[in-house]
């Protein structure tokens, strides 16, 4: 087993012990929010041939690296995570405590394996779900699918949108369009409007330009973005990991014709899942999402 903190080590390319997990165990990922939002903690990355854990030591925890809230799945790599785990908490002074939060299940399998064979008594529970949608082969399909009332509804505010600002328009987004994705963010209320700091917004932008995140930017018959997405994707999904709407435009309903928009995109393009992450929010499942849980597994020596 080796400690050390060089992110760009090869140990990160294997691959998680769970599927659908999007970037969010990887290298560039992990880069961009270490770099670029302050965490409190020193970062270790763990690693033997076959299996790499990234955490970050606290004053009061050991964690995964990737705070909570902008990480929205947790996973060790490599096909000797259980050993791995087991080595790490073997090797932990007494009275370290382990919370290890955002894991799907097979992930949380492996974490509770690697510490109770370590010794320790392991407590689990699930804290959070994300929200995923099982995309069919067509948009039409999908529309199709969804309840009597909110097939009404997606069709409705798809009206709405074009009466009051035109024809719905998608563009991958430029920078001028990354700010104005920012402001939008920034103009919402509440909680949404605050967020988006300096840091914040210095965070999605090396998303954008290091970790293989894509911006989508939704017009009307102007020039002026109303709604926009950053997400990721591989062969088989999307993930949403942000949006914002002009407020100013909410009578015109940007926020679903956006989702909407790229659900429909996904589809066309062959992915099999649309991954709103983390949250209950009910428009996700209104729009035909199921919940997969996440759990929470902790131990101490």
């Amino acid at each position: 087993m080796r400690i050390h903190d060089d992110l760009a080590t090869p140990a990160l390319d294997l691959e998680p012990a769970a599927p659908f997990v999007g970037p969010f165990a990887g290298r560039q990922f992990l880069s961009a929010w270490w770099g670029c939002v302050p965490s409190g903690g020193e970062l270790q990355v763990v690693e033997t041939s076959d299996a790499a854990l990234v955490v970050t030591r606290g004053p009061d925890a050991v964690r995964f690296a990737g705070a909570s809230h902008l990480t929205d799945y947790h996973a060790p790599l490599g096909a000797g995570a259980v050993d791995l785990i087991r080595q790490y908490a073997l090797a932990e002074d007494p009275g370290t405590r382990f919370e290890f939060d955002s894991l799907p299940r097979e992930a949380a399998d492996v974490v509770t394996k690697g510490l109770e064979a370590a010794g320790l008594v392991v407590t689990e529970a699930e804290h959070e779900v994300a929200a995923v949608l099982p995309l069919p082969g067509d948009p039409d399909e999908y529309l199709a699918g969804l309840g009597k009332k909110q097939r009404h509804e997606v069709r409705r505010k798809r009206r709405r949108f074009v009466e009051v600002l035109g024809t719905a328009r998608f563009a991958g987004g430029t920078a001028d369009d990354f700010d104005s994705f920012v402001g939008m963010h920034r103009a919402a209320d509440g909680e949404k409007g605050e967020f988006m700091t300096d840091a914040y917004a210095e965070f999605f932008r090396s998303l954008l330009d290091d970790a293989g995140a894509r911006l989508d930017v939704l017009r009307g018959d102007g020039d002026v973005p109303v709604a926009a997405a950053i997400g990721f994707e591989d062969e088989d999904c999307y993930y949403l990991y942000n949006s914002a709407y002009d407020p100013g435009m909410a009578d015109a309903s940007p926020g679903i014709v956006l989702v909407t928009g790229l659900i429909d995109r996904a589809i066309d393009a062959g992915k099999t899942r649309f991954d709103f992450l983390k949250g209950d929010e009910v428009y996700k499942f209104r729009l035909g999402a199921v919940a997969r849980p996440l759990y929470l597994v902790e131990a101490a020596t």
